[in-house]
């Protein structure tokens, strides 16, 4: 299973560049960056790294055709697999903060994003693209520039219309904190209608929390503070471990949940603390460093429920962090 680090999108250019290149000194397959709203972009933000990397992969992740025509994205998603030599990869969601914080309404969400994919997908060397969707439409678009092979194009999906549409168009899908069993399911679904793409390296992602330090409460207290971000609010996927009645109390305090990063506090009034950290146990891969060996227990379970690949958010010290994933984690899922 491939190891896929998510940095902080908010850390200048120099910093995503000093971390991206120690990742890929441990052997980190790739580096991704959230495309948040009061984030740097992502784009340009990558662009140190792209440009002193070797062989890392690097992009943004995921970006959205409302907010963003596809052709802005595929024009950002090209240069920076110039400057990367081939190496850029690029996620395309249906939603996210930003839609929220600019009060954009999704229409069509599912053939939105198909039609994004299929443009980004469209494009050759040498030949101008014409798309006539029934969303977006593009005339003679000709990147005659173009040296490289064309990036890869995953979708942020979790739901069955998403998965069937990413199945046909996409190089592969990134989930989002979702449990094994569940995880089995979705691949199951995928494969099931991916069976006439013979040969095909599709890929199977999942996006995680890492919060592995040598103060654990300082762990803690951080997964509980960013759990409004861990697709929390799916009933389908958090009564996998909790009752409905305890659910109900997550969904009843939804907003003080969400704004539990800007008052910088890790616990909700009305929330028992019990219940928070039970969500982090099982939506991330929370703990003391000592804790190691289990949380790699978890994604080998992962592994063997159908990933073959995991992208781990990190936030405090993440050149820490890179330092355990590489040493421990990664010869491990090898």
């Amino acid at each position: 299973m491939r190891i896929g680090l998510i940095l902080d999108s908010r850390l200048s250019t120099s910093k995503i560049a000093e971390l991206g290149l120690l990742a890929e000194k441990y052997g980190v397959h790739s580096i991704w960056l959230a495309s948040y709203i009061d984030s740097r972009e992502p784009f340009t933000n990558l662009s140190q790294l792209a440009i002193k990397s070797k062989r890392i992969k690097l992009g943004p992740i995921a970006l959205n055709p409302f907010d963003t025509h596809p052709i802005r994205i595929l024009s950002g998603l090209l240069t920076l697999n110039e400057l990367a030599k081939g190496r850029a990869n690029v996620v395309i969601g249906g939603g996210g903060e930003a839609l929220q914080a600019l009060d954009l309404k999704p229409h069509k969400r599912v053939r939105a994003v198909s039609e994004c994919v299929e443009i980004l997908k469209s494009i050759s060397k040498g030949s101008p693209l014409n798309f006539d969707g029934k969303i977006f439409k593009v005339n003679n678009y000709n990147p005659f520039w173009l040296k490289h092979d064309i990036p890869k194009v995953y979708v942020a999906a979790n739901k069955p219309q998403m998965l069937k549409m990413s199945a046909k168009h996409s190089d592969g899908i990134m989930m989002s904190d979702l449990p094994p069993i569940i995880i089995k399911d979705k691949v199951g679904e995928v494969l099931n209608h991916i069976k006439a793409r013979e040969n095909d390296d599709f890929r199977f992602d999942n996006f995680m929390a890492w919060a592995l330090y040598e103060d654990r409460e300082k762990a803690m207290n951080e997964a509980k503070q960013w759990l409004g971000y861990r697709g929390l609010f799916r009933r389908w996927v958090i009564t996998t471990f909790m009752s409905d009645e305890e659910y109900d109390v997550i969904e009843a305090h939804k907003k003080e949940i969400y704004q539990m990063p800007v008052l910088n506090t890790s616990s909700v009034s009305g929330v028992p603390d019990s219940l928070l950290e039970k969500l982090v146990d099982h939506l991330t891969l929370t703990g003391h460093v000592s804790e190691v060996d289990h949380k790699i227990e978890h994604l080998l379970e992962l592994k063997e429920s159908g990933l073959t690949d995991v992208a781990l958010e990190l936030r405090s010290d993440p050149a820490a962090s890179i330092k355990l994933i590489g040493e421990k984690v990664i010869p491990a899922l090898k």
